[in-house]
């Protein structure tokens, strides 16, 4: 048994929830990947796998194993790298989660760059808004808002910053009224946003004489989806509060207009996070420089002030 093709088998069934997948992932014979599989449960005398005609599952040995599998893939790998005959090239597969709007906004209209400029990396980006196991569910790395919290096992980078804003569309405004002030908020009805960490509506929060203001708003409709959260303040349904990159496509058209613009609150931060390993692979320490790149460069346009809007502009047939 080749040990080290083993351990590199094993990663890669567990990456890919699916031997057959693997398989052809290694370009291998599928009775290849499970026999190295086997072969390795029967030098360690654990199971490492559960498995059913659907679905496989690591066992809290196989968690264990697989964990020190990564580390010590990625040593190698990152070893390997420093050496002059690899040049450091990223290569291999490379897995990132992100949320939904920042993917389809920021970063799939970029990514065919990353794939010029890196073509032996395997890229394969999920779409989430909650907590994920990165060992355990074989990501190398993710992209968050908000404040990361502090973590033995994570590295966070933090890559830029976007503000939140504050609008509606034209016809809520018209039957509505245009708030003024946050005292006006009250005579308002809100789209909610239900969060996938505390599954509760968020608070809206406003810096007021350098105090952190929350207030929580009247809501009649509460999504769980960012686009259908946007799509619900295009469609006239309440005010909305997003991030300036989410909305900023509907205030230049003018399904949408910003309201309350006196009123600020904090940047909200965006950072990659992975493991803290002694090397970090080259393959993810391309994508964390290249995507810090492309966020720097969006920041710009992401400042809605920065463009030039009229608050009476129609909006766009």
């Amino acid at each position: 048994m080749d040990r080290f093709q083993s351990m590199q088998i094993f990663a890669r069934v567990v990456d890919m929830h699916s031997f057959s997948r693997a398989a052809e992932s290694l370009s291998l014979p599928p009775s290849r990947v499970t026999r190295a599989v086997k072969e390795l449960e029967t030098f360690l005398g654990v199971r490492l796998l559960q498995r059913t005609t659907r679905h496989i599952s690591l066992t809290a040995d196989g968690t264990l194993y697989y964990d020190h599998c990564r580390r010590l893939l990625a040593d190698i790998e990152a070893v390997e790298s420093s050496f002059p005959g690899s040049a450091g090239q990223p290569r291999g597969r490379l897995r990132v989660d992100m949320t939904l709007s920042l993917a389809r906004l920021v970063v799939l209209p970029s990514i065919k760059d990353f794939q010029n400029r890196f073509p032996d990396v395997e890229l394969t980006l999920t779409m989430a808004d909650r907590t994920v196991e990165l060992v355990q569910e074989g990501i190398d790395c993710v992209i968050r808002t908000g404040t990361p919290e502090d973590s033995p096992t994570l590295v966070a980078r933090r890559i830029g910053a976007f503000d939140w804003v504050t609008c509606a569309s034209p016809e809520y405004l018209a039957l509505h009224g245009t708030p003024k002030s946050l005292e006006d908020l009250a005579e308002h009805q809100a789209v909610g946003y239900l969060s996938s960490r505390t599954a509760r509506p968020l608070d809206w929060h406003f810096v007021v004489n350098g105090e952190d203001r929350s207030i929580r708003m009247r809501e009649r409709l509460i999504v769980n989806d960012i686009d259908a959260y946007v799509a619900c303040g295009v469609e006239g349904l309440g005010l909305i509060r997003a991030g300036s990159y989410m909305v900023l496509p509907h205030v230049l058209s003018g399904r949408l207009q910003r309201v309350l613009t006196d009123f600020s609150a904090p940047a909200v931060p965006l950072s990659v996070l992975y493991p803290r390993n002694r090397h970090l692979s080259p393959t993810v320490r391309a994508f964390v420089d290249w995507i810090a790149d492309v966020i720097r460069k969006a920041e710009t346009d992401w400042r809605i002030d920065s463009h030039v809007i009229s608050t009476t502009q129609p909006p766009a047939s």
